[in-house]
């Protein structure tokens, strides 16, 4: 009998069909990929689900006090089940002829979150209990605390206290003050009816009993519940992220970092750490926006609102601004707003140059034995082009100047001289620093080169600029310093390799002559910062393209403005006068 019955015990136990409670103590769930600042502050979370795990010796001791104190006073005491709490949801169930009450321990909580379905039905609770009683002689306390904390769902889609904290209060877990803690501690047993961002008045409540639970089982004391519960909390406001305008940056960053990962950063678990800088991002964003409205206004007394964005015909804006010598990206704009427009005009796009190219002509010059004072005729040219036609190259002035020095052709922008000087040089040797310095093929093959007949993104013209201001060596951008994963091994570290591109001495020449083009030449708008600055303006034809690319020794910027549909920007709206003075905006905001 003793046989038959222990047998049929067997067989209804094996007709539970349990799961492998060895996920449990082998705990690897998704986490999110963080894309943090140059400071160090989460500026993205890209998941599928929202979960940071972090050891319980990474979060304030108080915390877990708080949850157990709130969800399983008994923790410590009972073995994964606790009889009495079960006993009295069921009585009270029975009173109110519905299952309203589970009496679920943190252990049986953990068991339904990693192992079972969430249906409600008394099997799956016979299934729950004997698992949580497993897992209760599988791991320690703080080994099934470790596993809750990270993995239960606290609304507003994050798991896990890390990602709530960054939810709720825009900071890690270790810097939660003991009301914030009653404030998440709160949350498990209805997440959406408790969210602080929406039903501020509940989770108040809620914060109320979760500190009186603290004090009644002796965490804290009553003098410290009641100083909590008054201490002000700064909840995070709900953003889209227009004002910064940050989603050219992270949509960079993350193509970046999947081409060094090999997989998706939905599944990646990393802390990818970035070059970004919010304030100097903030700057350039708006920068940029009053450039443009200054720009609509002149050209067709339009002003750039909000409506505008439905529009077909409005004209973008892109701006980049690299750390000199280093190459750290602070700031990238691609474009008004990256909500309404996700092509990236500063790296996707790819203009013609315009006169923003001539730096580099200049530069290959100097390498090759002219000085800043050698003379060239500024006079008309006329050109034998492919089938026998005439090509009449003309300054923007339609003027021309006679002997003219090269720092002088440089700091008018002067055409005729521009393209005499490439026939000297030679246009392979241009190509050639063209592309030693960031320009990515293809680089137009014939002298209209000399006019910025070529197309380069924002960002490749801009970094062709720090071999003026780095003793002729070209540092590519960097936009991501290292990849950590989640427990903080080092999976990626970036090193910006620079070479060797100028002479020392060309780097500096050509550094006063491109100072020259703000001091006196066409970049006069771009005047006034104090100490060294230098840069070069371009306009392409009809002013479809209108560039600036200056520096300082601290920041390299570039700035871009155009119509996507290619059309004109309006008869003035040169480089000089759309694109220079948002550069000079920028840079006295930067810090």
């Amino acid at each position: 009998m003793i046989t038959l019955f222990l047998g049929l015990l067997f067989v209804a136990f094996k007709s539970l069909d349990l799961p492998d409670i060895n996920a449990v103590s082998h705990y690897r769930p998704l986490q999110a990929t963080e894309i943090l600042d140059r400071n160090g502050k989460v500026m993205e979370r890209i998941f599928i689900e929202n979960r940071t795990v972090l050891p319980l010796a990474q979060m304030p001791p108080l915390l877990a006090k708080a949850f157990v104190a709130a969800e399983d006073g008994r923790f410590y005491d009972h073995p994964g089940l606790d009889f009495w709490s079960v006993f009295r949801a069921l009585i009270n169930n029975v009173k109110e002829g519905r299952r309203s009450q589970g009496g679920s321990t943190i252990t049986q909580q953990v068991a339904r979150s990693l192992l079972l379905s969430p249906e409600k039905t008394y099997l799956r609770k016979v299934k729950e209990a004997i698992i949580a009683w497993r897992i209760d002689k599988l791991l320690t306390k703080d080994e099934i605390l470790y596993v809750y904390l990270n993995q239960i769902y606290l609304g507003d889609g994050a798991y896990g206290v890390e990602a709530a904290s960054h939810v709720y209060f825009d900071k890690h877990v270790s810097e939660l003050t003991l009301g914030e803690m009653a404030i998440l501690a709160g949350l498990p047993q209805a997440p959406s009816r408790y969210s602080p961002l929406d039903h501020l008045e509940s989770a108040q409540q809620r914060q109320r009993y979760v500190l009186n639970r603290m004090a009644e089982d002796g965490y804290i004391t009553a003098d410290e519940a009641r100083l909590a519960f008054v201490f002000p909390i700064q909840f995070k406001q709900r953003e889209n992220g227009a004002r910064v305008n940050n989603g050219y940056f992270v949509q960079l960053v993350r193509k970046q970092a999947e081409a060094d990962l090999g997989v998706s950063l939905n599944y990646a678990g990393a802390r990818i750490f970035t070059t970004f800088d919010p304030a100097m991002q903030l700057a350039a964003t708006s920068a940029v926006r009053r450039g443009v409205m200054a720009s609509l206004v002149r050209s067709s007394g339009q002003v750039l609102k909000a409506e505008n964005e439905g529009k077909k015909e409005v004209p973008q804006g892109a701006l980049v601004s690299f750390e000199a010598c280093t190459g750290q990206v602070r700031a990238l704009v691609g474009g008004l707003d990256f909500a309404a427009s996700p092509f990236d005009r500063a790296t996707q796009g790819r203009r013609s140059a315009g006169s923003a190219f001539k730096p580099l002509i200049y530069a290959a010059a100097l390498e090759n034995g002219w000085r800043p004072d050698s003379m060239i005729l500024d006079a008309p040219l006329s050109i034998r082009g492919h089938g026998g036609k005439q090509w009449q190259p003309k300054n923007y002035s339609g003027e021309f100047h006679g002997a003219t020095s090269l720092a002088e052709a440089l700091a008018h922008s002067l055409n005729v001289v521009t393209v005499k000087l490439l026939q000297k040089v030679g246009v392979d040797k241009v190509r050639a620093l063209a592309k030693s310095c960031g320009i990515a093929e293809p680089i137009t093959a014939d002298l209209s080169l000399a006019l910025g007949a070529t197309g380069v993104s924002l960002m490749e013209i801009t970094g062709a600029y720090t071999p003026f201001v780095c003793d002729g060596r070209f540092v590519p951008p960097v936009l991501i310093t290292r990849i950590e994963d989640g427990e903080g091994t080092i999976m990626m570290k970036n090193k910006a390799e620079s070479h060797q591109v100028l002479e020392p001495k060309v780097a500096e020449d050509m550094q006063r002559m491109l100072a020259a083009v703000i001091s006196e030449g066409t970049g006069k708008r771009a005047g006034g910062l104090p100490g060294l600055s230098g840069g070069k303006t371009g306009t392409t034809d009809d002013n479809h393209d209108a560039w600036f690319v200056g520096f300082t020794r601290e920041l390299i910027t570039g700035v871009w403005m155009g119509y996507d549909q290619n059309t004109s920007l309006g008869k003035e709206e040169s480089g000089g006068r759309a694109t220079a003075p948002i550069w000079l905006d920028f840079m006295r905001q930067a810090k």
